[in-house]
């Protein structure tokens, strides 16, 4: 498959009074045409800022370092993604050949503007269009992610919508451009067990129908299971593991990885407790040094987790580690 976009040694720092804070740090993976990729981690460990910087949607005070490259790979060539300054350079990004599905929809849509009228602004903006044939898109969108009436829907505010609708209609409005990537940023966090199922299954459909990438955005294992090709997990702004989904969570050889794995609940052993990975997360501002996760790591070597940063490891042609577990086999081989 061909690549859709790379992002190598991806490096972000926000400017604060309490200096340079690192939020993202030396990320690197690609996406292909047609896959979905899932970034997986608790709160605070970047994947929020990182699918943002693919979008330049992150606030004024970001730093990005010098090595840091996202390359968009569209119909009409190559674009640099971190090049980009003006606005009418960023539409290419912004609801061109990329959109974004927020984690709240209500947080999106103005509450005072008609979802109709927010989705033909848009439409009318990346494409040239009269107003009639963006509103005739934009219902024939409202249908397709499952909203009933959607002649009517067009015509309502985001709150007189239900969570789920508002959640497709918000999915309708990232698809009427018809995007190469769609980034959903924890699409499902706010629905109930039903609507979620229903919102995987749509993006499941729309893969299978337009082709596109999608980066999926999430802290839910079992989700990823359900949706993604393969899998990010980061920590604390970096990658610690990367592999196929069904591999990884088969088969998982970051002990972070292992422990969201043990931290989800089991159907078939009800009685069995809950085991979240000790500790909390570190704030950015006390970044440990060495491996990030060695202040929760239930299988720390000693000094070299504490004071060196562990290499990436390559298990095979597609999945890798970064732990000194790894480098000390790899070492011994």
């Amino acid at each position: 498959m061909s690549s859709l976009i790379d992002v190598e040694n991806l490096t972000l720092q926000f400017r604060t009074d309490e200096g340079l804070v690192t939020a993202v740090d030396d990320v690197s993976f690609s996406l292909a045409k047609g896959e979905v990729i899932g970034l997986v981690g608790e709160s605070g460990s970047g994947k929020s800022v990182t699918a943002k910087s693919l979008m330049h949607l992150n606030a004024h005070n970001a730093v990005y370092a010098p090595q840091s490259k996202i390359t968009l790979h569209t119909d009409a060539g190559e674009v640099d993604v971190l090049s980009l300054r003006t606005a009418r350079e960023l539409n290419v990004v912004r609801g061109g050949a990329i959109s974004m599905i927020f984690q709240e929809p209500m947080a999106s849509f103005a509450p005072a503007i008609t979802i109709g009228s927010q989705m033909i602004e848009q439409l009318q903006l990346h494409g040239d269009m009269s107003k009639a044939r963006a509103k005739e898109i934009s219902v024939e969108m409202l249908d397709r992610v499952g909203i009933s009436d959607p002649h009517k829907r067009i015509d309502q505010f985001a709150f007189e919508l239900s969570g789920g609708m508002r959640q497709r209609a918000m999915i309708a409005m990232a698809l009427s451009t018809q995007p190469k990537l769609l980034i959903a940023d924890e699409p499902t966090t706010a629905l109930d067990v039903t609507i979620q199922a229903q919102v995987i299954d749509l993006m499941k459909d729309l893969v299978s129908e337009f082709h596109m990438g999608i980066i999926f955005i999430t802290h839910d294992l079992g989700v990823v299971a359900q949706t993604a090709d393969k899998v990010c997990v980061m920590y604390l702004g970096r990658i610690v593991e990367e592999g196929p989904v069904r591999e990884v969570i088969r088969h998982p050889k970051h002990p972070y990885t292992r422990g969201l794995i043990h931290a989800l609940p089991r159907l078939d052993d009800l009685e069995s407790p809950l085991t979240p990975v000790p500790g909390d997360i570190p704030s950015p501002l006390e970044r440990p040094p060495g491996c990030v996760f060695h202040t929760r790591c239930q299988e720390i070597l000693g000094d070299v987790c504490k004071t060196a940063l562990p290499h990436d490891t390559q298990l095979d042609a597609t999945h890798r580690v970064a732990c000194h577990l790894h480098d000390k086999k790899e070492a011994s081989a």
